[in-house]
């Protein structure tokens, strides 16, 4: 029988602060793989496949060890859930290689804005004011950081916005399927079908990675299968509007990491454009928790 999870919104804060750690660092693993610096780039949908089949085979090893019952999964959901959730990450890997990490970082965190319209015609969501607002707010921050002139604008963010995208459509399944499975349960359905659906689309593009990128992909997917867990846990032990803005540090770390490794540091747009996607995201969790509470 599933039992939720005691609340202790301390703890789910600590959570998330260490599964954006964990985040930034698959971002920096991406981008790694993705450009000539451990070997020849390989393509997004390499990485994300890598992301997939070693995540995988560490829940499955950890399965053998703990042996968890499957209990009556929702498949149609983990379906969806999943290729939307894969869709995401290759597209986020992809701009990551082209853009600096704290702009794909910051336009990731519109995924809230989109699974807020999405949710209007999937879920019979009603939408006010407020909540438009902070989305309107959001997206002006979104367009600063594609620096829509001649000279500066960034192709590449446009794959970061269409990742947010894919990822929001994600966060609609996450909502279906909330509450109704085990934490490891969630995590080896949609990492065994993210195999399936990552070694479908890689054949045509796979090539041999070097021995670093062999180690990066292994540590991919440990990464983010750390990600997973930490936040999951985390969700389960806090109201989803409380942890949001932690949720928020991947932005530093990503930051941090892509000055530590490519000495690339943030600029007056990038800053002026994630301090504004990151109000309009705070303003929806903030608004999304008074009508939970309601």
């Amino acid at each position: 029988m599933f039992e939720p999870k005691a609340q202790n919104p301390t703890l789910a804060a600590m959570l998330i602060v260490g599964a954006t750690a964990f985040i930034a660092a698959a971002t920096l693993l991406a981008k790694l793989l993705g450009t000539d610096t451990l070997g020849p780039g390989l393509h997004p949908l390499q990485i994300s496949h890598g992301r997939f089949v070693f995540a995988f085979t560490a829940i499955a090893g950890a399965a053998l060890i703990v042996r968890p019952p499957i209990i009556r999964p929702h498949w149609g959901l983990h379906i969806g859930r999943t290729m939307f959730g894969w869709m995401g990450v290759t597209l986020m890997f992809a701009s990551v290689a082209v853009i600096p990490m704290a702009d794909a970082t910051a336009i990731s965190f519109l995924n809230p804005v989109f699974a807020m319209i999405l949710a209007i015609p999937l879920l019979g969501e009603t939408v006010g004011r407020i909540r438009w607002s902070a989305a309107a707010i959001a997206l002006i921050g979104a367009l600063i950081l594609l620096r829509p002139t001649p000279g500066s604008f960034q192709p590449g963010a446009l794959l970061a916005l269409a990742a947010a995208g894919a990822m929001g459509m994600e966060l609609i399944f996450i909502k279906k399927i909330a509450g109704r499975e085990r934490v490891f349960q969630i995590l080896i359905i949609n990492n065994m079908i993210g195999v399936g659906i990552s070694s479908a689309a890689v054949w045509p593009v796979w090539q041999m990675p070097t021995t670093p990128q062999w180690g990066a992909l292994v540590a991919l997917g440990l990464v983010m299968v750390g990600a997973q867990t930490l936040f999951v846990h985390a969700m389960a032990r806090a109201d989803a509007s409380y942890v949001a803005p932690f949720s928020y540090a991947t932005l530093i770390f990503a930051a941090a990491y892509d000055f530590g490794w490519f000495g690339v540091l943030p600029d007056g747009v990038t800053m002026l454009g994630a301090g504004i996607i990151l109000g309009g995201a705070a303003m929806l969790a903030w608004r999304e928790g008074r009508l939970r509470r309601k």
